[in-house]
């Protein structure tokens, strides 16, 4: 008895807008999309990074890559942190600074905070980060 190999398939490119389509849904799981469309979701991912993708139907590619870099303002409650001690005296401008840069993916953050309160720096990291 021989075993023949698995063909692989070949999806039109109007298949794979639906799917991309499906992507783009407010709240939708490429996993979950690519099971109801009886997809491996690397597939889905491949197709939304752009290889693959339906570029004669205009639809564009997803791809983090493409994306372009936005701020995004994150607010802290007040009653997660205890409020920051004040100084002794005000950093002068030219007092070394601890420079903190946090990146994921297109996102960053920047954070400067004075040598003198590395210790309140160290303990508003700790509850930041748990």
């Amino acid at each position: 008895m021989q075993v023949k190999p698995k063909q692989r398939r070949r999806h039109s490119a109007a298949f794979k807008a639906d799917v991309l389509v499906a992507c783009a849904e407010p709240g939708a799981s490429i996993a979950a999309v690519a099971l109801a469309f009886k997809l491996n979701d690397n597939l889905v991912h491949q197709w939304r990074r752009g290889r693959g993708a339906p570029k004669a139907l205009g639809v564009p590619s997803l791809g983090i890559a493409e994306a372009p870099p936005r701020f995004i303002e994150l607010t802290v409650a007040s009653a997660m942190l205890p409020a920051p001690a004040p100084p002794a005296s005000p950093p002068s401008p030219t007092s070394e600074t601890i420079a903190l840069e946090f990146k994921y993916g297109t996102l960053g953050a920047s954070v400067t905070w004075p040598v003198s309160a590395a210790a309140d720096c160290a303990a508003r990291l700790r509850e930041v980060l748990r």
